[in-house]
């Protein structure tokens, strides 16, 4: 009953949070994220040609009949008053994420998913696709054989079995990057450094830090933006490659995070408590129905054997759990020892701590999940 405690407890020391204050330090580009350095999502709308019969029927998506009409068309084909009939045609829709500062002519992943009712996109080709941002402006043009990592086969009986998702697809390096976002970095003389966890004392601790090193280049302007200007003659890329190295020291409220589905716990290492006292045990009542028959004596007149009901109730008070009091300031070393001394399993542990936080004595946010 103590193993899951005890072993969170050995986890926790072993990551230094029950030994006191930690003094780990983390480079700033793994805490922040720079303004305008980021991805961008495209999309777009195309045509997969060469399944096996698995593609959409065109009676039912008349997307996809209009889409294979005009693709002929443009190519030479009119087949406006023909009866198309085909099933190895699927329209999808395409996806793609666009580096930050990706060159013209560099090449990025698409996802392909089935729009229609096609039944597998396995070993389809997809046809050109202009992939388009958020401004309606094409930035890359996707085109290839289409992987779907799936298996599906059917027998005639109409039994079938499918390992995978056969209509969700991925082309590696698919897409061709036709126009760039235009992202001027080097020539801009402020940029923004978003904390990805916003903190005061974090946001503080990075400007120190970088005024440190530059003297007069940063400024934080609230818990989670850092304004940061080039000196010394550096533009800002030379800036930033030297900013993003340095180490700051992040810091975080107090919280604890609890999983009620995993009965999973994570406490931080600021979590501290009031004078509290803790009591933890269970009560079972146990409730046994049995039937005994009972027989009349021997050569008895008028006796009858009848059936007789028993009923077996006990009650089961766990025993040996004392109150354990934790005085004000109790930090979460003497938080776990105590809960640990009590033999609590983690879902009971949930529910003492929800209940230390409802008597004021637990000084953290809990958030449950």
């Amino acid at each position: 009953m103590r193993r899951p405690l005890a072993l969170f407890s050995a986890v926790m020391a072993a990551a230094g949070l029950l030994a006191g204050p930690s003094f780990a330090k983390s480079r700033i580009k793994d805490i922040v994220e720079f303004e305008g350095v980021r991805e961008n999502m495209l999309v777009g709308y195309g045509i997969v040609v060469g399944l096996n019969g698995t593609g959409d029927a065109l009676r039912n998506a008349p997307f996809t009949k209009q889409s294979l009409e005009a693709m002929l068309e443009r190519l030479g084909v009119n087949t406006r008053d023909a009866n198309l009939n085909t099933k190895n045609v699927a329209a999808v829709m395409v996806t793609a994420r666009l580096p930050a500062f990706a060159a013209a002519g560099s090449q990025i992943d698409a996802s392909v998913s089935a729009l229609g009712d096609a039944k597998s996109l396995l070993g389809g080709t997809l046809l050109v696709t202009p992939m388009m941002g958020a401004d309606g402006q094409a930035y890359a043009v996707a085109q290839g054989t289409v992987q779907t990592g799936s298996i599906s086969a059917g027998g005639a009986s109409g039994s079938s079995i499918s390992k995978g998702v056969p209509t969700a697809g991925r082309i590696a390096s698919g897409a061709i990057v036709e126009h760039e976002t235009g992202f001027q970095l080097a020539s801009m003389s402020t940029l923004r450094l978003t904390l990805r966890n916003p903190d005061f004392s974090t946001a503080g601790r990075i400007a120190e830090v970088i005024n440190g090193r530059f003297p007069g280049s940063a400024v934080a302007e609230n818990p989670t933006i850092v304004a940061i200007h080039p000196v010394g003659g550096l533009n800002m890329m030379s800036f930033v490659s030297q900013v993003e190295n340095l180490s700051v020291e992040p810091d975080a409220p107090a919280k604890v995070v609890i999983d009620e589905v995993a009965g999973v716990i994570v406490m931080g290492e600021n979590v501290r408590l009031s004078t509290v006292a803790i009591q933890q045990g269970n009560l079972t009542i146990t409730v046994k129905e049995s039937s005994a028959v009972s027989q009349p004596n021997a050569f008895s007149k008028g006796g009858t054997t009848a059936v007789v009901p028993q009923s077996d109730v006990s009650v089961d008070e766990e025993k040996g759990k004392q109150f354990i009091t934790l005085k004000t300031g109790a930090s979460l070393a003497s938080l776990v020892a105590g809960l640990n001394a009590l033999g609590v399993t983690p879902r009971d542990m949930i529910s003492i701590l929800q209940t230390i936080k409802a008597a004021g004595a637990l000084q953290a946010e809990i958030s449950v999940l």
